[in-house]
C-alpha cells in the first residue's frame, strides 16, 4: 500500500495551453455564472494584489501551517503552473512569503491559491504574480510534513484536480474542468460581450430593457397590492 498522506507524484496530465488561453480577459462572475454558480473559490480566499491568475492547478495537500510539501511542488512546477495548496484553513502561520514568491515568478509560475494565511504582504501586494489566500500572519510555517502533491484536494468546498484550469481576478477563482474548459469559454465570451454591450448603452445614455423583472414576478406569482 503506498504511503497515505505522505505521497507525492511528480507530474500529470496538463491541459492544451489553447484551452487555457481561451479565458484570457474573461470575468470571473461571467464564468461563475455560465457554471451555475458552484464551481468558484469562496471567502475568505481572496487576491492580495492586482494580478490576474491564468493557469492549471498543482495541487499540494498539507496541514497545520507546514510547508515542505509546498517547497517540494515549487521544485516540481512548471511554467504556467498554479500551485494550489490545501493547508485546512489555518491562520495560525504562514505557509508562503516573498521569497517562495520571487522563486516563483523566476521559474514562470502563475500564481499560488492557499488556503491558508501568507506573509510578506507589503511586498506581495506591489508584484505582478497572483497570490490568493485565507489571511496574513508573520508566524512562520514547519516543515515536517506530512502531506500529498497531485492528488485531487478540497478549498473551501471545491474540489480541485491536477491540471484543473483556474482563473482568477479580483472577485475570487472559478474552477474549471479541462474537458468543459472549450464549451465554456466560448459561451462565457458571449456572455462577456453581452454585458459589455450593456455598459456601453448605459453610458451612452440609451438605458437597459428592465421588462424581464415584471415579467419573472408574474412568472413567480408576486401580487400586486
Amino acid at each position: 500500500m503506498s504511503n497515505i498522506g505522505f505521497r507525492i507524484r511528480p507530474d500529470f496530465q496538463r491541459p492544451d495551453r489553447r484551452l487555457i488561453e481561451a479565458f484570457e480577459g474573461l470575468p470571473v462572475a461571467n464564468i461563475a455564472d455560465c457554471m451555475n454558480r458552484i464551481s468558484c473559490i469562496a471567502p475568505p480566499i481572496r487576491p492580495f494584489n492586482k494580478a490576474k491568475l491564468l493557469g492549471c492547478a498543482l495541487t499540494v495537500r498539507s496541514t497545520g501551517g507546514d510547508n515542505l510539501l509546498f517547497h517540494k511542488a515549487l521544485d516540481l512546477a512548471k511554467p504556467g503552473d498554479v500551485i494550489v495548496v490545501a493547508d485546512g484553513g489555518t491562520d495560525r502561520r504562514s505557509c508562503c512569503g516573498e521569497i517562495m514568491v520571487q522563486y516563483a515568478i523566476s521559474k514562470g509560475l502563475a500564481g499560488f491559491v492557499v488556503d491558508a494565511c501568507i506573509r510578506d504582504s507589503d511586498a506581495i501586494a506591489e508584484l505582478d504574480f497572483p497570490v490568493y489566500a485565507r489571511g496574513v500572519t508573520p508566524n512562520g510555517p514547519y516543515k515536517n510534513g506530512p502531506g500529498e502533491i497531485n492528488f485531487p484536494v478540497s478549498l473551501c468546498g471545491i474540489v480541485i484536480c491536477p491540471g484543473d484550469i483556474l482563473i482568477g481576478d479580483g472577485d475570487g477563482v472559478a474552477v474549471v474542468k479541462p474537458e468543459d474548459a472549450g464549451e465554456l469559454a466560448a459561451v462565457t465570451r458571449k456572455v462577456f460581450e453581452k454585458e459589455t454591450k450593456f455598459l456601453e448603452d448605459i453610458a451612452a445614455g440609451r438605458g437597459l430593457n428592465r421588462s424581464w423583472v415584471d415579467r419573472m414576478l408574474t412568472e413567480k406569482g408576486c401580487e400586486l397590492v
